[in-house]
């Protein structure tokens, strides 16, 4: 990962050039580090809580870098970390979490503990603010890395901004609950629990497309 090294190698320097030095002594980098390439699930999740490639490392409580079964079929997306998860360190947090709990258990019939849930981007932005495009940049390899480790057989992104920042398409509404065909995976997008919460009348579409869901594994 020399280029996680270089980043933090620049990132240093430009520090201290902030606070005046003209001239450091040359030094030699030493390329035995501990920034290797993951070959577990645990070990990309380390990497993720000690992850400094944005500014979010900064202000941040924690990483959340996923819960579930890492041998799960069903994958979910949510794309930025909540105030509720945040506080609590925790993904089934708040109204929200709850509306999805009951999603997953009540109608496609699984539990918490069976599928696996992450974010696009692990840290919460700061104060309310939606996370940019180079946040999830600095993110998306741990992304595509964990798909890598849990091989599902089913993504779901939920909500808009997880869809589009996934595959780059903007038509969310036109694919919503649709069965996508997605690098070797089936992707199916969904409204955002808290979507659901403020447009109440979404629910029974919501139904169907969990009901699709159930289908595919």
């Amino acid at each position: 990962m020399k280029s996680y090294q270089n980043l933090v190698l620049l990132q240093n320097l430009y520090r201290l050039k902030a606070i005046g030095f003209e001239y450091i002594e040359h030094f030699n980098i030493n390329d035995k580090t501990n920034y290797e390439t993951p070959t577990t699930l645990a070990a990309l999740s380390q990497n993720i809580s000690s992850c400094h490639l944005c500014d979010l490392s900064k202000s941040r409580t924690q990483s959340m870098s996923g819960y579930g079964n890492q041998n799960a079929r069903l994958f979910l997306i949510d794309f930025s970390v909540s105030q509720a998860q945040d506080r609590a360190n925790a993904y089934y947090t708040g109204r929200s979490g709850e509306t999805l709990k009951n999603m997953i258990e009540k109608v496609v019939h699984l539990s918490i503990e069976d599928v696996f849930i992450t974010h696009a981007v692990k840290c919460k932005p700061l104060q309310s603010n939606k996370p940019s495009s180079s946040e999830y940049n600095s993110c998306k390899n741990y992304l595509f890395s964990q798909l890598d480790f849990i091989k599902p057989k089913v993504i779901v992104t939920l909500g808009e901004d997880a869809y589009t920042h996934l595959t780059g398409d903007v038509n969310f509404e036109n694919v919503r609950g649709h069965v996508i065909d997605y690098k070797e995976y089936k992707l199916i997008p969904i409204y955002h629990p808290q979507y659901l919460l403020r447009n109440p009348q979404l629910k029974k579409i919501t139904l169907n497309d969990l009901k699709t869901i159930k289908s595919c594994l």
